[in-house]
């Protein structure tokens, strides 16, 4: 098992190896300077389409909303908590400032990502939409095998990433908290996932509208409540977290210290993690989104990363710089990593700061489970047509018990590397459809103009 783990552990160091992070951040930086920094002229004007308007006769499956809550609800999860206590386990605080370039290069792409499913989706058998990576890649770049090569890769991590990790999540969270077994854990999530999943995406849009927001503000207070306790320590947070991104952090306590290099890689690597801008999976999503015009929704989609990264991952990465947990040893001698740290961070500050931790990963883990569930549903209908669906749901739904009382530790790595594996063909599509990007940038920003123009003359009359 060891060895296999190993060999698991190689190939996910390749896939996401310097290549491939370069490749993330031209392509974001193209888009930035196509788009003449989009992501920060219309960053307000996207927060209110995502909140405030709904498009009830465009077409579609969701509104604007369930559509950004069902994309959140496969980002904030286990990657946005304890995936940002890894990285800074490994990369230092430095590796926070690169996780904030990342995103914000990576808003350009979210939003290139959508306005192209949007432009080539399809509407099914069923009357529902079809959107994505697969078909941008077919339709727009006339490359099916590489549409065929993202859906391939994009099953394999619905059931890593979307399945076994976020039940193996719940289940040991559950256990170590409420000794509960995870054979109870595990029959629990499958009937949870089972009802929703068997509706359909409107019915996983209903749920994840609801607990998506429900669970970040509850995130978003307790880790401000942190923030708070320990607000003495924000200045020198915020100069550890830029002093070290360009100089590397010294070795201290129970941290073997980091290096520039790894600082740069992990904060990239964990950003783009965490908000999937590049990776291709959300943009499933926002192809099922009532929209009138595809660049609407792509300023949607582009507002989850500042929701993601810009947000849920900041404050986790302050909740660890403010309390002093970095380099902290447990009772055997071992660093604290991962949720160690975190729990360990919220018990500084609270007296049942692990609960709360706690209580915030179940619902996190349980909504990711059912946005990777739709995402690897519309990949296989792709590959084989929607008949497969019903099919993808017998086994999908089944596993997540599985996932609930395995040990995963390769599953981890397997997801990672499924995860790389799609954003390839994903970048490539962005990269030579940017062009098509702009062109469609151009005529929504002159609707937007008319629609603005026309507001002032009506308020005038």
């Amino acid at each position: 098992m060891q060895g296999a783990v190993k060999i698991i552990d190689q190939i996910n160091n390749i896939v996401w190896g310097p290549p491939l992070l370069l490749l993330m951040i031209v392509v974001g930086v193209l888009l930035t300077f196509r788009l003449r920094g989009l992501q920060i002229r219309h960053l307000i004007y996207a927060h209110k389409l995502a909140f405030m308007r709904e498009d009830k006769k465009a077409e579609g499956d969701l509104s604007h909303f369930q559509a950004l809550m069902t994309a959140l609800a496969a980002t904030i999860g286990t990657g946005s908590i304890i995936g940002i206590s890894t990285a800074v386990a490994i990369g230092g605080l430095g590796s926070l400032f690169w996780m904030w370039v990342a995103a914000f290069f990576g808003m350009a792409t979210k939003y290139a990502e959508a306005i192209l499913a949007i432009k080539y989706r399809e509407i099914d058998s069923k009357n529902q939409m079809c959107g994505g990576p697969m078909y941008y890649l077919e339709k727009g770049l006339k490359a099916k095998w590489l549409g065929v090569i993202f859906a391939i890769f994009a099953i394999g991590a619905s059931f890593g990433i979307g399945n076994t990790v976020q039940a193996n999540s719940v289940a040991s969270a559950v256990s170590e908290t409420f000794s509960i077994s995870p054979y109870i854990s595990g029959i629990i999530l499958v009937i949870a996932c089972a009802i929703p999943l068997v509706g359909g995406i409107k019915s996983i849009g209903k749920v994840v509208g609801v607990l998506v927001p429900a669970m970040a503000l509850f995130y978003f207070c307790i880790c401000l409540g942190v923030v708070g306790v320990n607000i003495a320590n924000v200045p020198e947070a915020f100069v550890m977290i830029f002093t070290t991104a360009f100089t590397g952090q010294a070795a201290t306590g129970g941290f073997v210290g980091s290096t520039v290099m790894i600082a740069i890689q992990v904060g990239i690597s964990r950003g783009v993690f965490s908000s999937e801008a590049g990776l291709g999976s959300s943009p499933i999503a926002a192809a099922a989104a009532k929209t009138d015009s595809p660049g609407r929704q792509a300023l949607v989609s582009m507002s989850s990363v500042f929701i993601t990264t810009g947000i849920v991952c900041t404050l986790t990465g302050l909740v660890i710089a403010t309390s002093g947990v970095l380099g902290l040893r447990d009772a055997s001698g071992v660093a604290l990593d991962g949720s160690a740290m975190i729990i360990a961070a919220f018990n500084s500050a609270f007296p049942y700061g692990g609960l709360m931790v706690t209580l915030a990963i179940i619902p996190f883990a349980y909504s990711t489970i059912l946005s990777w569930a739709y995402y690897g549903e519309k990949a296989i209908e792709y590959l084989l047509g929607i008949k497969w669906v019903m099919f993808y749901r017998v086994v999908f739904i089944p596993i997540i018990f599985i996932g609930a009382v395995s040990n995963l530790q390769a599953v981890w790595g397997f997801s990672n590397i499924m995860n790389g594996l799609m954003a390839f063909p994903n970048l490539i599509g962005l990269l030579f459809l940017s062009g098509v990007v702009a062109r469609e940038t151009i005529l929504f920003e002159g609707l937007l103009k008319k629609e603005r123009s026309m507001l002032k003359n009506s308020q005038k009359v």
